[in-house]
């Protein structure tokens, strides 16, 4: 990753300053007419050039600096784009999409794959913490009424859904499902406890206006009970795949809107039934359009 950084580093200054150099060799070599003013073009070439700056700057940490990476790469997926429509058009020759193989179809699949690379440690940063076992989180970890979710769990059973950042439709659609279920969910004795990412204030203002200011909640902004009861942050295919982005669509549709992003916006929901100090089920989404039905969920397993 470091010498492909470092490469890309090296072409982008020396076709940058070419550009700004010469800026008519090109159009002389595909015997085009010059432009009326070649210091678009010189800009152009000193966009180039400062690219490569970010990319020898990336080279020595590309998880670190995996910014400038998806906006060279993002850069390069677009630009060819738009030559597919020039040449398509006949406002630019065959030969001028030279440019677009060598400053951008070449580095898509390096860039990709350091993309992923960036993708795969930030997913597995999380994952180093040593955490106490699930007994002792559920002991430890307060809700804004008190109790440990151990000790309301010693009363009745507690039905404790994890939820994504407030900002996200599917949080917005699961609160409408809890506020209308909510009475199906309690009948039988079972507590509901919301977990979130946000801070206290600001859920507690968010669940309020779904009818749910009085349920207890609990704030995990370094989601540690998230973690430690095994919810971990999306695959992109969990997060950005086709299905999520049709259920998605209809969430709109149905009038939960996206807000702004409070938590970790990568972080996947939950559902976990808990009695007697002790997990008894757990609903993990596979994808974050899941939509569980809580009142099931909230029933204690029948034992034989």
């Amino acid at each position: 990753m470091r010498n492909v950084l470092l490469a890309a580093g090296v072409y982008n200054v020396l076709w940058g300053a070419w550009a700004v150099l010469f800026p008519g060799a090109i159009f002389n070599w595909l015997e085009m007419p010059q432009p009326n003013y070649p210091q678009f073009w010189q800009c152009i070439g000193m966009i180039v050039g400062v690219y490569g700056i970010g990319y020898a700057i990336a080279a020595f940490d590309p998880a670190r600096h995996w910014p400038i990476v998806l906006v060279g790469f993002l850069g390069k997926v677009f630009g060819p784009l738009g030559m597919v429509q020039a040449l398509w058009t006949g406002k630019l020759p065959w030969g001028f999409a030279l440019n677009c193989v060598t400053n951008d179809l070449i580095w898509w699949v390096p860039f990709f794959l350091i993309l992923k690379y960036a993708w795969d440690q930030y997913q597995a940063d999380a994952d180093m913490e040593v955490l106490p076992d699930e007994p002792t989180l559920l002991d430890e970890t307060m809700t804004t009424q008190g109790n440990s979710l151990a000790e309301l769990s010693r009363q009745q059973p507690v039905l404790v859904v994890f939820l994504r950042h407030s900002g996200c439709s599917f949080c917005r659609e699961a609160l409408a499902d809890l506020s209308t279920g909510r009475e199906n969910i309690e009948k039988n004795g079972t507590k509901l406890v919301l977990v979130h990412m946000g801070t206290a204030a600001s859920f507690a203002a968010f669940t309020t206006s779904y009818g749910l200011g009085d349920v207890p909640a609990i704030s995990d902004p370094e989601r540690r009970l998230y973690r430690g009861l095994g919810l971990r942050r999306g695959k992109v295919s969990q997060l950005l795949g086709l299905s999520v982005w049709w259920r998605g669509l209809k969430s709109f549709l149905a009038g939960h809107r996206p807000g702004a992003l409070e938590g970790d916006g990568t972080q996947m929901p939950g559902v976990f039934l808990i009695h007697q100090g002790r997990v008894i089920s757990r609903f993990i989404h596979a994808n974050a359009a899941v939509r569980p039905d809580y009142a099931a969920l909230a029933q204690l397993p029948v034992t034989p």
